[in-house]
């Protein structure tokens, strides 16, 4: 079984350093097997969200397992739809509740909007109270850190979780987030399987070298430029070669080379208008209560 390594956090938490992602994994069984198959295969470190609708699913597999609780980092997020201060501290407890959980090792501010003060109020409370150990935020530019930086003048979040790939590499952001010793992790590790960057030559030639494919040189590129990831994948033997990727280490010759794909921005922009609007208004974690 694969040895993951761990980073040490700015508030003295280690957390494992290769993941499992479940983003988009619906909650119909398909969650529950594919978090039971990744502990199956020494996975140590889960990430889910309220605003993925498959908390339960993350938890049940995680009793079932029969994996002391400690062995296990387990972080969610919270949706900007809960953000006020009130309903935070209860989205809170609901999720342990749902999850089955007494703590979760993490949890992250899902998106950088709307009353974010509040939200991050009620989730230090929460670390303090000992529900949460560590706390943290997700799709943080530059521009957004700066707009909430007072929120967390008295409390600094342990990570940044943002996407992140070799053709987006946020070189802006994490010299920004180092400055305050904040941890990235990277969303859409592998592009979202972009075949143009699956296809880049030198992430080839890099492959064929170590013996890799070219999944396990960028995840382990990212590895080793000190970001958290958390690959997700249903299938059971691209899960097994997605912990792969630590018996090897990368020249310099070679990140630079990995460095030099950068194309400086992705998918997603958190700082376009009308983002924030969007997500608020069309995606509902709540839906019960519209049905009431």
């Amino acid at each position: 079984m694969t040895k993951i390594p761990t980073f040490k956090l700015n508030d003295g938490n280690e957390i494992p350093a290769l993941g499992f992602g479940t983003f988009q994994i619906p909650a119909d069984g398909s969650t529950y097997q594919a978090v039971k198959t990744a502990l199956k295969l020494g996975y140590r470190h889960l990430d889910t969200a309220q605003a993925y609708f498959n908390e339960a699913e993350v938890g049940q597999a995680i009793k079932d397992s029969g994996i002391p609780r400690d062995q296990i980092w387990v972080t969610s997020k919270l949706w900007l739809q809960d953000y006020a201060y009130a309903t935070a501290k209860q989205t809170i407890d609901a999720t342990l509740e749902k999850m089955g959980l007494d703590y979760l090792d993490l949890y992250l501010l899902h998106q950088p909007y709307d009353q974010v003060d509040e939200a991050w109020q009620a989730l230090s409370e929460a670390q303090t109270a000992g529900k949460l150990r560590s706390i943290g935020i997700s799709n943080f530019t530059p521009h957004l850190w700066q707009k909430w930086a007072s929120a967390f003048a008295n409390h600094v979040p342990a990570v940044n979780q943002v996407e992140f790939n070799p053709y987006f590499q946020q070189r802006e952001l994490r010299q920004l987030m180092a400055d305050h010793h904040i941890a990235l992790e990277a969303w859409s590790p592998l592009g979202q399987g972009n075949a143009d960057l699956f296809n880049e030559p030198v992430l080839k030639a890099i492959a064929t070298k170590y013996g890799k494919d070219v999944g396990q040189i960028i995840l382990h590129f990212e590895y080793q430029t000190g970001i958290i990831v958390f690959p997700k994948s249903v299938h059971e033997a691209r899960m097994t070669s997605n912990q792969a990727i630590f018996d090897f280490t990368l020249t310099s010759d070679e990140m630079d080379a990995i460095v030099r794909l950068d194309k400086g921005h992705g998918k997603h922009n958190p700082d376009a208008p009308g983002v924030a609007d969007t997500l608020l208004n069309n995606f509902n974690v709540h839906p019960e209560k519209e049905a009431k």
